[in-house]
């Protein structure tokens, strides 16, 4: 029973695989977003990617100890669910697109998708918050098709968030809880689509070490003043993460 255990810990990209965990848990814990743009790309290179999606989904559950609890009580509740329900709804259609595509057209999209989140962000260019409930849902339910293809549910609702005038602190609170909890709603859906393996799951638990610790030491050192110097460091990382996750590199 415990054989996929023991394989997923002899892996010999696992130690490359959890350094990258931790520092995608860092950043995610100062930002409040990047998480999944630095780890699929990197993770992609070595794993399959639906395992990396399931992997990531999986790991996801230290932030429930280390970051939700305090962003849920700064963030715009109503708001997150809402859009968190479009999210559920749609990402089934995402998580066929993970079934039926073959894997290097996945991977060749988490890293495009990755860099052109990045472009847009240092380019400034944000969705316009004025479109009602209407935009928020639709943010929502485009992060759920994004993140069921290519654990991707970040690009959508960061520049949705982004766009708005809110201070930094519900910023970051809306998006930490948004991405944790729609990243955890996959993993039923991976498994409903035959997508969740034993070689995931485990990878997924091995993982909730390095990413929680990551997680907590990026909550620890947050500081709304230093906003920008934490996007400043999340940018260098999630572009790294993009350029070196092309497939053109093989």
């Amino acid at each position: 029973m415990l054989e996929p255990f023991w394989a997923a810990l002899g892996d010999p990209a696992l130690p490359f695989i959890a350094t990258v965990s931790l520092l995608a848990g860092l950043v995610y814990g100062f930002a409040g977003f990047g998480s999944a743009l630095i780890f699929m790309p990197l993770s992609a290179i070595f794993l399959p990617p639906a395992v990396a999606v399931g992997a990531f989904s999986l790991s996801a559950l230290a932030s429930l100890v280390t970051v939700v609890p305090s962003a849920l009580r700064v963030a715009e509740r109503k708001v997150v669910a809402w859009m968190l329900l479009a999210a559920i709804v749609a990402t089934p259609f995402g998580v066929a697109l993970l079934r039926l595509m073959p894997a290097d057209t996945i991977r060749l999209a988490i890293s495009c998708l990755t860099l052109i989140t990045l472009t847009v962000l240092i380019l400034g260019w944000k969705v316009p918050a004025k479109g009602g409930w209407g935009l928020k849902l639709g943010v929502g339910a485009m992060s759920g098709v994004f993140g069921g293809a290519t654990g991707l549910n970040g690009p959508p609702v960061i520049l949705f968030n982004l766009g708005t005038d809110q201070p930094v602190q519900i910023t970051r609170a809306n998006l930490a809880v948004f991405l944790t909890l729609s990243s955890l709603t996959f993993l039923p859906q991976l498994w409903l689509q035959g997508m969740l393996s034993s070689r995931a799951l485990w990878l997924g638990i091995i993982l909730l070490v390095p990413y929680g610790i990551g997680t907590q030491i990026g909550s620890m050192i947050f500081a709304p003043k230093r906003a920008g110097l934490y996007r400043l460091i999340a940018f260098g990382l999630i572009g790294f993460a993009g350029l070196s996750g092309l497939p053109i590199w093989n």
